[in-house]
């Protein structure tokens, strides 16, 4: 008798054990789950890339401070002098500068030999 009520015992505890993990991982792999878990990596990821580009910047102002030290250019900008800026992109001339590209006249090309297609 006290053989029967102990595998009893075991195989309800296994089946409650059993249970619980399966509940755990189907709530793990919801869709709200899955979309928290993807939320918080990102969140993660970008500390750790906030992290690295504090360390960059900080890396490039020890190593500009080292260089020009070695070439003797540690005169600080005086505050009187204009700062220039630099564009990577020129600005469109005055006489274009809303028109849509599709408004604007390209140049004839008498040699162009695809025009007669």
């Amino acid at each position: 008798m006290f053989r029967r009520t102990f595998w009893f015992t075991a195989g309800a505890a296994a089946g409650v054990w059993a249970t619980a993990k399966v509940n755990r991982k189907i709530k793990q792999l919801s869709p709200e789950s899955l979309a928290a878990q993807a939320a918080d990596k990102a969140v993660v990821a970008g500390h750790k890339l906030k992290d690295f580009a504090l360390d960059v910047r900080e890396g490039m102002v020890r190593r500009e401070a080292e260089l020009g030290e070695a070439l003797g250019i540690e005169a600080p900008v005086g505050p009187d002098l204009p700062v220039q800026p630099h564009f990577a992109v020129e600005a469109a001339p005055p006489g274009r500068r809303g028109a849509p590209a599709r408004n604007r006249k390209l140049p004839y090309n008498p040699y162009n030999r695809n025009e007669d297609h």
